[in-house]
Order: C-alpha cells, then sequence, then structure tokens
C-alpha cells in the first residue's frame, strides 16, 4: 500500500512536468507540426517509460539494457523541465527588443539551441555517471597521535544498473589503496537482497587494516535492513548500531562510532541514538558515521562526521532543493569549533544512470596528526 501511494504521487509529478514542457515548450517552439508531433509522441513515450522503471525496480526482472531505457526518462523529464524553465526566461528577455526582425532572429536561435542544449547536458550527464573518481582530502584532527586513511564509500545504490561488474571494480580500485579503514555510510542496497547477493558477496573481498565498518542509510529500511546488516555481517563487514569501536594502537588511534539513520524516527524501528553510540569515547578522537548529513545537529563531543545520501544533488540543479533539506551537500565543511563534517557524493547513483555537476566519488581520506 505504501509503494502504491508512492508510485501514485511519483508518476503524478512526472506527468505534469511532461504536460507542462510540452504547453510551455514545446507547443512555443518555431518547429514544423510533424516535428512538434514527434516531440509530444517522445514526451508519452519518455513517460511510459517512467512507468516501466518503477515495474523493472520492484516488480518485474528486464534485461540490463532494457532497465537503462527505462533508467533515463526521470533523468531526462528533469533536465527537459529545466530547460523550459529557462526557455521561459529568455523568450520574456526576447520580446523587449523593438525590433521585429531582431526578435525573429533571437526566437529562432533560441528554439534551436535550447533543444541541442538539452540534448547535449543529457548525453555528458550520462557519460558522467559511468566514471567514479577518486576524491582525496586531508582532515586534520585535534588530539590524534598517528596518521590514519579512510576509504569512505556511500549511496552505493546495489541493484538494477549497479551490478556485480560495478562492485568488482569498486572492490579493486579500495584495496589498491592500502586503507587503514573502509566506511559504507549507508545506502549500500536497493532491493530485496536476494535478487543481488553476488554482487554483495563481492564486497567481502574488500581490505583494510582495520576493516569495513558499515551503517544503514534511509533506503536499507526499505528492504530489510536487519537482514542487510545480518547478511553484511557473514561477510567480515562491522555493522556500528548506534555503537563504536577503537582503532589503532591503544593511545595512538580513534573511535569510530556508527548510528542508525533518521529514518528509523519514521519507522519506530532502528533509531539512532548519539548517547548511546559514543559511550566510552570521550578520551580519544572520534569519527562518527551517520548517512544523513543533518544528523549533525544532534552531534556533540566528535571530531569528524562522515555522511552522504545527498548524491551532491546528482543533476544539477537539484542541489539546490536537497540544500532545503541538508545542512551539507558536498565535501569538507566546519560545524563548529570541534566537528568538521564530510558529506560524499555517493559512489553509485539512484534513479537515472545520470550525474551532472555532482560526480560520483571513492573517498580517501587522511587523518592528519592535530
Amino acid at each position: 500500500m505504501r509503494f502504491l501511494i508512492f508510485a501514485s504521487i511519483f508518476l503524478s509529478v512526472f506527468a505534469l512536468l511532461s504536460w507542462y514542457i510540452s504547453r510551455r515548450f514545446v507547443n512555443r517552439v518555431d518547429f514544423k507540426p510533424g516535428t512538434k508531433l514527434l516531440f509530444k509522441t517522445f514526451l508519452v513515450l519518455n513517460f511510459i517509460g517512467i512507468i516501466f522503471y518503477m515495474l523493472s525496480r520492484y516488480y518485474i526482472s528486464v534485461p540490463a539494457p532494457l532497465y537503462f531505457l527505462f533508467s533515463l526518462p526521470i533523468g531526462v523529464i528533469f533536465i527537459l523541465f529545466i530547460s523550459t524553465l529557462f526557455y521561459e526566461i529568455f523568450h520574456l528577455l526576447i520580446h523587449v527588443s523593438p525590433n521585429e526582425k531582431r526578435r525573429d532572429f533571437f526566437k529562432r536561435s533560441l528554439d534551436l539551441g535550447s533543444v541541442a542544449l538539452a540534448s547535449s547536458v543529457t548525453a555528458k550527464s550520462v557519460y558522467n555517471a559511468q566514471h567514479t573518481y577518486l576524491e582525496k582530502v586531508d582532515v586534520t584532527i585535534k588530539d590524534l597521535q598517528k596518521e590514519y586513511t579512510i576509504v569512505q564509500l556511500s549511496d552505493v545504490h546495489i541493484g538494477g544498473l549497479i551490478d556485480h561488474e560495478f562492485i568488482a571494480s569498486i572492490v579493486h580500485r579500495v584495496n589498491a589503496l592500502k586503507p587503514d579503514v573502509i566506511a559504507i555510510t549507508g545506502d549500500l542496497i536497493d532491493t530485496d537482497i536476494s535478487y543481488v547477493k553476488d554482487a554483495i558477496n563481492e564486497l567481502g573481498n574488500l581490505k583494510s587494516t582495520y576493516g569495513t565498518y558499515f551503517v544503514v542509510g534511509n533506503h536499507e529500511y526499505f528492504h530489510g535492513a536487519r537482514t542487510i546488516m545480518d547478511y553484511l555481517t557473514t561477510l567480515g563487514i562491522h555493522c556500528l548500531e548506534n555503537s563504536n569501536t577503537y582503532i589503532g594502537e591503544q593511545g595512538q588511534g580513534f573511535h569510530l562510532a556508527g548510528v542508525y539513520d533518521v529514518f528509523g524516527y519514521r519507522t519506530e524501528d532502528l533509531k539512532p541514538d548519539i548517547n548511546k553510540a559514543l559511550i566510552g569515547t570521550a578520551q580519544s578522537p572520534t569519527v562518527l558515521l551517520a548517512h544523513q548529513p543533518k544528523f549533525i545537529e544532534e552531534v556533540v563531543n566528535v571530531d569528524l562526521v562522515l555522511s552522504g545520501h545527498t548524491h551532491g544533488g546528482q543533476i544539477f540543479p537539484f542541489n539546490y532543493l536537497v540544500k532545503l533539506a541538508q545542512p551539507y551537500i558536498k565535501g569538507l565543511h566546519k560545524h563548529n569549533e570541534q566537528t568538521q563534517i564530510y558529506v560524499n557524493k555517493g559512489t553509485g547513483f539512484w534513479g537515472p544512470p545520470m550525474r551532472l555537476a555532482a560526480s560520483a566519488e571513492i573517498t580517501h581520506l587522511t587523518l592528519k596528526r592535530g
């Protein structure tokens, strides 16, 4: 029932966006009627693709090439919507000119330019999503006695296009970095775990000095967070459940803590508890894994928070909407005199296989002596 409500709202939003694009962009460009009909047909097929995306993600299994095609329309509609908004603005500016010939020239240029730009941005976004970049970040930690390295993965969203081959590639790249610690900050799995065990099993090959640690994200709650954590444990991955562990030699290392996601407040299950997570950490530097950046408002006595969730906006300018819900979108920030936060832009992607001005990342953090 919850899925049906979500699906109805989701599809209604994209139906309205498609209608707006048709009315305010397609109807106004100076193209031949046949060309306009092709545009409108494309919008209809695009919307049908969104319906099949919802079905193939949760109910039916389809070949990877088809799933790729069904995944694209969400991003395409978003880019066309943004393009239409810009078209509206420039359309108004053109009509300020008193010269009719100049207006006609600019109008034709705007029509062709808008289509070309939307197509180019879409192609570039798809290209970007196929590449995951290494982000190297130095963080100075007060009272840390020795330098340590952490590789952070976040928002991998295993399922659909994020398959065994993708995970095997990520594992190979992470192991080559020879980190002290590997931290996975939630939204690792985005489907029923039984469908993707071959990809998840690959995570058991991750290698580091002190182990791999995981905290749940909001998407784990949709697919059985407890089942997921239990299975990851069998692969040697340590799940931090409002708990902590000590990393390094005694007196020279730091505490690594982790909390459940704030989504637990809504489900009334697996709720985050910062006080429980930080028991026994007062005498040493502390790094906290918390999926959503907004959890930092509950954090005290922590030197560094590692988060994800935002995808860096994934497709510009969606980052401005994300900013309404999260205090930080990407990168390293000094939250207050004691606490810093790093927000990973996501190692995979959610929904459309597209990224624009928000590259996927593997984060290599070096904790420097303060």
